[in-house]
């Protein structure tokens, strides 16, 4: 396997496990330990735990997908600035999960928010969106972080 397409791999498999990753962390600790909310809250409590399963199934193929691509990329400390790659990539995916469920099911399809009936839902929406864009700023900072010309 050429060394770009070992990066490529890289770079993808990191992002989709940071994506899984976060996703995986936003049902567990809204879903199922606070049980703030479900994915899709209008409805029966069996039709909640169903949304739930299916985020959770998609979670989870993100994980093995992410995992598989990684697999493929070998060590990241035999690709050019790999570890970076690695963990750039894992915190833009982390970031880019709550950009994408933050806007989506919490203001376009509002199925959802972080904490419903909560005076403050509002601030817990944009603590989650805030979290999402500092993922993403930090991942890329350190995905697109030049090593020093003396630096080995």
């Amino acid at each position: 396997m050429s060394p770009n397409t070992k990066k490529n791999f890289l770079g993808i498999g990191s992002f989709i496990l940071g994506f899984g990753f976060m996703g995986a962390m936003d049902g567990i600790i809204f879903h199922q330990l606070l049980q703030w909310h479900s994915v899709i809250m209008n409805t029966t409590r069996t039709g909640q735990i169903a949304s739930d399963g299916i985020f959770h199934f998609g979670v989870t193929v993100a994980l093995v997908i992410g995992g598989i691509f990684l697999w493929l990329a070998g060590r990241p400390s035999e690709v050019s600035r790999g570890i970076s790659r690695l963990v750039g990539g894992f915190l833009a995916g982390a970031g880019i999960f709550n950009l994408v469920e933050g806007l989506v099911n919490h203001h376009l399809l509002k199925i959802h928010r972080v904490k419903p009936g909560d005076p403050n839902a509002l601030f817990y929406d944009i603590a989650f969106l805030t979290l999402g864009l500092l993922l993403v700023i930090i991942g890329e900072a350190i995905r697109r972080k030049r090593p020093r010309v003396n630096e080995v």
